[in-house]
């Protein structure tokens, strides 16, 4: 990191190391000295406003107003008033000419958070002062003139409301003259650590109180939340540990008890057709299939072994995977027996070795398997054909076929053996025909 990047970070109290961080930073800095429009986007509570005032404080503007306008806090029938002014008796309530904050911040920036909020009426109005740089009252018919800086923040995505019809897609392009991004903290994980350590030091200083620290566990399961309230929600976090905890050391025990939430998993829940959990039937059917896969990964396990066994057995020689990938990519025919090709087209291994299809295999560069002649100690069938893969109700059915005539067609015994229940056992029979 440069030492002008830090000079900023100190400057302005921004606290971490990420490269995303950083690199919103230097376009905000290379930006800064000219009158572009800038577009800042990122969740709700990474701190947007903050970079717009790194732009304006780094701007030729610096010495002139800067003013923060929240677009969704203003109701719609007067926010044009708000920005742009009105006259005396243009509307009720309207007792006097008043000036916009494009007039009286002129020369100025003016930072429009929620940019998203503005009604369509305004956007085209707001197009007009980023275009032409000028204005109407309302009420008015005398266009007025204003040299005012735009910075613009949003945390939707623009793109989507323009195809909604709900932004105006000009304006859009007219705001994001240059678009920067600030990262949300869960893009940022390097950063919780130090960002917890600066909140709970300036809360501890603050009321003369032993800051708290998180131990390596307590950490863990900060770094690993998502913090859908960014730096803000990290930020009440820390102060309302160090309130409630009587520990200085926070424990996961202590983040348990003070925040659950943070320890909650939103892990995928199968439901039914009416959007319920099913309940225990569900549950014991995963549970046969969890058996089944961990049955496969052994069995797969196995074939490995065999494998092994054989090529070690029979003198065979593995050739190098990446090698011969290179060699059917050149060669897509090879492997394959031409004269099921039409009808199969799964791979075959053909027992005598064809220059034809095998151009390259005297250059050193592949070794394929070969069996030496007089040395196997077994045989083997011409051509050997891949299995199409099983469905999961086929995989099901066989697993019951098997614990069902392991245990001579006794429910109880393969119901145990199938860790279900015989209720499900007896349903799965009916479903499969296993009679």
């Amino acid at each position: 990191m440069s030492n002008h990047l830090q000079s900023i970070k100190a400057r302005f109290g921004i606290v971490g190391n990420s490269s995303l961080l950083d690199a919103a930073l230097e376009t905000a800095t290379r930006v800064a000295p000219t009158d572009l429009t800038v577009l800042i986007t990122g969740e709700s509570g990474v701190g947007k406003e903050v970079f717009s005032k790194i732009i304006h404080a780094l701007s030729a503007r610096k010495h002139n107003d800067f003013i923060a306008v929240n677009c969704g806090a203003i109701p719609e029938g007067t926010i044009n008033s708000e920005l742009f002014g009105h006259e005396k008796g243009s509307f009720t309530g309207a007792v006097g000419d008043r000036k916009g904050y494009f007039e009286t911040v002129s020369g100025g920036t003016i930072f429009l958070d929620e940019i998203a909020e503005l009604p369509l009426d305004t956007q085209a109005f707001l197009l007009r002062v980023l275009e032409s740089g000028e204005f109407i009252r309302v009420g008015a018919s005398k266009t007025q003139k204003t040299d005012v800086r735009v910075i613009a923040a949003t945390n939707v995505d623009l793109l989507e409301r323009v195809r909604k019809g709900k932004f105006r897609e000009d304006l859009y392009y007219r705001l994001s003259t240059v678009p920067i991004k600030v990262p949300a903290l869960h893009e940022r994980r390097e950063d919780i650590a130090l960002l917890f350590r600066k909140f709970t030091h300036d809360f501890a200083e603050k009321y003369r109180m032993q800051p708290v620290k998180l131990d390596e566990r307590a950490s863990l399961v900060f770094e690993n939340y998502r913090w859908p309230g960014n730096i803000r929600e990290l930020k009440n976090v820390a102060e309302q540990l160090s309130v409630l905890s009587e520990n200085r050391l926070i424990t996961v025990e202590e983040v348990q008890r003070q925040m659950p939430v943070m320890l909650n998993r939103p892990l995928p829940v199968p439901l039914g057709a009416n959007g319920q959990s099913n309940g225990n039937g569900d549950f014991q059917e995963r549970e046969l299939l969890y058996k089944v896969l961990f049955d496969m990964k052994n069995d797969l396990n196995d074939l490995k072994s065999l494998i092994y066994e054989l090529v070690k057995s029979n003198n065979l020689r593995m050739p190098d995977l990446g090698s011969v990938r290179q060699l059917q990519q050149n060669h897509p025919n090879l492997g394959f027996n031409h004269g099921e090709r039409e009808q199969n087209s799964a791979p075959v291994f053909e027992e005598e070795r064809n220059e034809q299809y095998y151009p390259s295999l005297d250059t050193g560069k592949i070794t394929p398997i070969i069996i030496e002649q007089g040395k196997a100690n077994n045989s083997f069938t011409k051509t050997e054909v891949e299995d199409a893969p099983l469905a999961m109700d086929e995989i099901e059915k066989e697993a019951i076929r098997r614990a069902l005539k392991k245990y001579n067609g006794r429910r109880k015994e393969a119901a145990e053996e199938l860790k279900i229940s015989e209720r499900t056992l007896y349903r799965k029979i009916k479903q499969y025909n296993l009679q």
